[in-house]
């Protein structure tokens, strides 16, 4: 443990078939892997530089030959049997190792930017939440000082309930929001104007 910061960043295997369901309905399996390998260099070069510690939680398995550098993400294998048990697990493993902070994101944010998540370890010296609100109803960053076990049980994973429900799991928490994002997950959600847009 360099420091007392921790980013999670859950991540699947890139595998066809297994990534971006929803949109591969669309645009078919190939293009939707196309899609989904460049949302993962997008999340590597973002989260690279960044002055905190960082886990990498697989799917799957565990990729030794991968373009994220062992020097600089420690590997991890996703554990439960949904999105709650596992974002669940890999917060409880980060408050165990000694971290104070810990701040989780997925891999499919095109818009996610290096500040978001700077803004959010520093926000987190004022409150004991942080949540970054995405367009469908979910959240696409998530940063804890504590542990709160209900955030991540008896929700509808996957749905535009799961803000909110949220919300109510932390009322009793001091939280501060980051501004709203837009993750891909259908062919809509890819904007003329964005780097993905190559693949339709």
């Amino acid at each position: 443990m360099k420091n007392k910061n921790l980013l999670i960043i859950f991540t699947r295997n890139p595998e066809l078939g297994k990534v971006k369901s929803r949109l591969a309905r669309s645009i078919g399996k190939e293009k939707a892997l196309a899609v989904y390998k460049d949302l993962l260099i997008h999340t590597r070069e973002i989260s690279k530089d960044l002055e905190v510690d960082k886990r990498l939680y697989y799917s799957e398995e565990i990729s030794v030959s991968d373009n994220w550098p062992t020097s600089i993400y420690e590997k991890k294998l996703q554990v439960g049997t949904n999105l709650g048990e596992k974002m669940k697990y890999a917060f409880k493993e980060g408050f165990a190792s000694g971290y104070t902070k810990v701040v989780i994101i997925g891999s499919d944010i095109i818009d996610l930017r290096q500040t978001h998540i700077e803004q959010a370890f520093k926000v987190l010296d004022d409150y004991d939440t942080v949540l970054g609100p995405a367009q469908d109803g979910g959240y696409y960053l998530l940063g804890m000082k504590t542990l709160v076990p209900s955030v991540f049980e008896n929700k509808n994973w996957g749905t535009e309930s799961v803000f909110y429900d949220t919300l109510k799991d932390l009322e009793k928490h001091c939280i501060s929001f980051l501004e709203v994002l837009n993750d891909i997950d259908l062919i809509s959600d890819i904007k003329p104007d964005s780097e993905l847009y190559k693949h339709l």
